[in-house]
This record gives C-alpha cells, sequence and structure tokens, in this order.
C-alpha cells in the first residue's frame, strides 16, 4: 500500500460524509414540502370548508397518514431498486403531490386537496428514510453525528418551505394558498436533481478477514421484544405526535387568536429551525452525555413548551412555545433513533424501520387529526382550545420520562450485577 493511501476505515469516514452531505441537502429540499403541508394544510382546509370546522386539519393527518402508508413502500422500493432510485422515486412522488393539492385548491374541494397532501406524504415517507440510510452508510462512530446532521439540513428546509408559502401562497390570487402548493412542485423535481447524484452503500464497517458468520436474522417479534427497542419506540414516539399535536393546531390557534396567517407562518418557520437547528451538536451532546441523558433533556423541554404555552397568547409566548416544541422534538426524537439503531443488525433493518416508521407516522397523523378536533370541542374561543392541547402534552410527556427513568435504572442495575 502506498503511504499516502488512507486506510479502510479513514475512507469509509470519508465517504460517509460526502454522502452524509449530499442527503443532507435533500432534506433541505424536498423536506421543506412538509413546513408547507403543515403550515398551510390547516388554514386551507379551514377556508375550504363550511361552517364545520372539526375536519380542518384533516389534510395535515391526510399528510401524516401518506408518511404512515409510504413507510412500507417506501423500504420495500430501496430494498427492491436502491436507495439512490427510491429516493428519487420519493421526491417525485412529493411534486406529484404538489400538483394535486394545487388543483384541489383551484378546483375548491377540499377532499382534493386533503388526497394532494396524503401524496405529498408518501413522498415524505422517503425523506424519513434518509436519516436511517445516512447511518447504515457510517462507520459507527459517525452515526449519531450523520443521523444529526441530516436533520440539520431541516433547518434549511425551515427556511426555505415558509418563505416559499409567504412569497407565493397569493401567486394565484383570488385563490388562496394555491402558490405554495405549486411551489411544492419545485421543490420535489429539485430535490430529485440532487438524490440523482447519489453514491450510497449500506454498511462500511470494515469486517475481519476471521470475523465470526453473521448472527442469523432475528424474527420481527424478538427485535421488538426488547426493552431498550420499547422505550426508545416509545419515547421517539412520543416525541413526535405530541409535537405534531401542538404544531398542527398552533396556526388555528394564533389566527383564531388574531394573529395573520404569515404570523403564523412565522412561527411555524421559527418552529421547524428549533426543531432541526439542534441537529448541529446533538450528536456531539450525545457522544458526551449519552442517548437517553438527551432522550430525557427532550421530555423535559417538551413540558417547559407546555408551562409556556398555558402562561399566555401574547405572540412571544406562541412563538417560545413552539420553539421549546422543536428544540424538544429534536432531543427526543435524534436520542430515541439513536437508541433504536442499537436494537437491530444491518440485515434486520429494512423491516425494523418500515415497521416503526408505519406506527410512528401512524401515530401522528392520529395526533394531527385529534389537534383539530381538540381545538373543536373543547374550546368555545381558540384560546380554550389551546390551553386544552397543552393539558394533554403535559402528562403524556411526563409518563414517559418516568417511563425512560425506570429502564435506566433496570439498566444500571443489572450492570451493576454483571459487574
Amino acid at each position: 500500500m502506498s503511504a499516502t493511501a488512507p486506510s479502510a476505515p479513514v475512507a469509509d469516514l470519508s465517504f460517509a460524509k460526502r454522502t452524509t452531505l449530499t442527503i443532507a441537502a435533500s432534506q433541505a429540499i424536498v423536506g421543506a414540502a412538509a413546513p408547507v403541508a403543515i403550515s398551510m394544510g390547516g388554514l386551507a382546509g379551514h377556508y375550504l370548508l363550511g361552517a364545520d370546522k372539526t375536519l380542518s386539519t384533516l389534510p395535515v393527518t391526510g399528510f401524516n397518514i401518506g408518511v404512515a402508508l409510504g413507510a412500507l413502500p417506501a423500504a420495500m422500493l430501496m430494498r427492491a431498486v436502491g436507495r439512490r432510485n427510491g429516493f428519487v422515486s420519493g421526491a417525485m412522488v412529493t411534486a406529484l403531490g404538489g400538483a394535486i393539492a394545487a388543483l384541489g385548491l383551484f378546483e375548491t374541494s377540499f377532499w382534493l386537496f386533503a388526497t394532494g397532501l396524503l401524496v405529498i406524504g408518501l413522498g415524505g415517507a422517503f425523506v424519513q428514510q434518509y436519516r436511517f440510510a445516512a447511518a447504515d452508510a457510517s462507520p459507527k462512530i459517525f452515526k449519531p453525528k450523520a443521523i444529526s446532521w441530516v436533520l440539520g439540513g431541516g433547518v434549511f428546509a425551515a427556511i426555505i418551505g415558509p418563505q416559499a408559502v409567504i412569497h407565493t401562497k397569493n401567486l394565484f390570487a383570488p385563490v388562496e394558498f394555491a402558490g405554495a402548493f405549486v411551489a411544492v412542485i419545485g421543490l420535489g423535481l429539485l430535490g430529485a436533481l440532487i438524490l440523482s447524484t447519489l453514491k450510497i452503500a449500506d454498511h462500511v464497517e470494515p469486517v475481519a478477514a476471521d470475523a465470526p458468520p453473521a448472527a442469523p436474522e432475528r424474527s420481527l417479534g424478538a427485535i421488538v421484544g426488547q426493552p431498550r427497542f420499547l422505550v426508545a419506540f416509545i419515547c421517539g414516539v412520543t416525541s413526535y405526535a405530541l409535537m405534531s399535536f401542538l404544531m398542527t393546531g398552533a396556526p388555528l390557534a394564533m389566527v383564531g387568536c388574531g394573529y395573520s396567517a404569515e404570523q403564523a407562518t412565522l412561527g411555524i418557520s421559527w418552529h421547524v429551525m428549533a426543531m432541526f437547528a439542534p441537529s448541529f451538536v446533538t450528536g456531539n451532546l450525545i457522544a458526551r452525555f449519552g442517548k437517553e441523558t438527551i432522550v430525557a433533556a427532550g421530555l423535559l423541554i417538551l413540558i417547559v413548551c407546555g408551562l409556556v404555552a398555558l402562561s399566555g397568547i401574547a405572540l412571544w409566548q406562541f412563538w417560545l412555545a413552539l420553539i421549546l416544541l422543536g428544540v424538544g422534538w429534536n432531543f427526543g426524537f435524534i436520542g430515541a433513533t439513536a437508541m433504536l439503531t442499537d436494537t437491530y443488525t444491518p440485515a434486520e433493518k429494512n423491516k425494523v424501520q418500515g415497521v416503526h416508521d408505519f406506527a410512528l407516522f401512524g401515530t401522528v397523523a392520529f395526533a394531527s387529526l385529534m389537534s383539530g378536533a381538540t381545538l373543536n370541542w373543547f374550546g368555545e374561543t381558540a384560546e380554550a382550545g389551546w390551553v386544552a392541547l397543552n393539558w394533554i402534552l403535559l402528562p403524556v410527556a411526563s409518563v414517559c420520562l418516568v417511563l425512560l427513568a425506570g429502564f435506566v435504572l433496570r439498566d444500571r442495575r443489572l450492570a451493576a450485577r454483571r459487574g
């Protein structure tokens, strides 16, 4: 070997970084469709509906259902045609969803619009696989950072998506919001172009010549039955569902409390930036303090978010609560995802990741639907509905925190017995 040739682990790390940066760029572009769908879905649904606004957040629910329904097919497609081709296909689906949603607005059809958001969600299922692809293409030491870098691309999505809304939503006036979903078509097509350059391998951990044969692939039940899997799954799903629950209702609550659609959109922009900006350091924090500690911090921040939201309805209180909601989601979800990757082997990843995301986004879809229903059922005013949302958040996050603490204590006791 030449004296200047890189060793295999160094080459693997260099490849992993290049791959992760490409995926992060795709997260920034294709991922920008999500804040468009979330910030505009409820408002556009409210605009399209008649007197009964109970289903106003159904389009956002459709988006989340699309992510859930697309999880397993996305995993199966990428297993059949490779991640690059699968990701390109997913970006094209996002563009198609933008076209259907825009058509629904032009036709003043609530159900066609909701279908468009469901299709955007199907494309979003592929976006949710980005973090796993980056982790699987990385050496073990780089996996938490790879996840964080990809989700860090969401910082730019948080800027691109809401800015696209602000500058295009009235492009086809008097048809409200249609321009924002025409912009989604462009985001999907540009993302497909970036993803077409992707060169990706699955695992890059060097394998010694005398390494023992790989363990047989376990059943899904055996994997799911692990205490670590269950705790990681519950904390990750809860962090995401609570985030969706509040985020979906926030624009409607803000407009109902007298703020403009632009102020509500900017609130979602701050929220999405808070979701992804910590990702630049979350990997380092996990390496220093441990995955469980970061998940616990995320759950505590979600509790503080609920307390801030309950303290009043000034604009800064809405925005601060949304920022805390984003940071809490980041720590809780990235930490739980990192915990989850410890529970399965590379050969088991496709079925585990697909089932995980199906269950995750099925729960998130239910949470987004219940957000609109809660606003309508439990509050005679927008303020009362917003208060109801946050009183639901507090006990749910607290129960997960207690569950996580019990798992950590159990692990320490077992380690002490073995040691």
